[in-house]
């Protein structure tokens, strides 16, 4: 299953990085601590409507923009083969996050469009874990294995 949460939070970081700002600035403009700001970003909390309306607000974003990328991305993840159905359980290689790669077993990579990239690692029977990552015009040329 695609977790809405950590597609949420993904947009979210990507929308604060891209405009080069911190946690910090971002969770006092939008008037929620850092730590869940940085929960909400890692895809561990579910943010509110209220306080996703009050996080877009203070990343001069509209709610609807983010929610419609956010659809967009989990639309391209019910594409994918097997992204929604249960597969065996396979013991898991325990890894640094800044280790893993899409080499691991279970993760596919497509590119739709060439404007969004999308990561899907099937954690379980029926849980996977969905990347999404906008594509930079350079990198549009780069085809991604499924």
């Amino acid at each position: 299953m695609v977790l809405l949460r950590r597609v949420i939070g993904d947009a979210l970081r990507a929308r604060r990085q891209g405009q080069h700002r911190t946690l910090r600035e971002v969770s006092s403009a939008a008037n929620v601590s850092l730590g869940y700001l940085s929960e909400i970003e890692r895809g561990q909390k579910e943010p509110s409507s209220e306080l996703l309306a009050a996080i877009c607000d203070a990343l001069g974003a509209r709610l609807s923009e983010l929610l419609r990328e956010v659809s967009d991305t989990v639309a391209l993840a019910e594409q994918m083969p097997g992204v929604l159905v249960p597969v065996a359980d396979e013991p898991t290689p325990v890894a640094a996050p800044a280790v893993r790669s899409a080499t691991n077993r279970g993760v596919r990579q497509v590119t739709s469009d060439g404007s969004v990239a999308v990561q899907v690692r099937q954690d379980g029977p029926l849980k996977a874990t969905l990347r999404s990552t906008r594509v930079r015009p350079a990198d549009r040329d780069v085809v991604c294995a499924a």
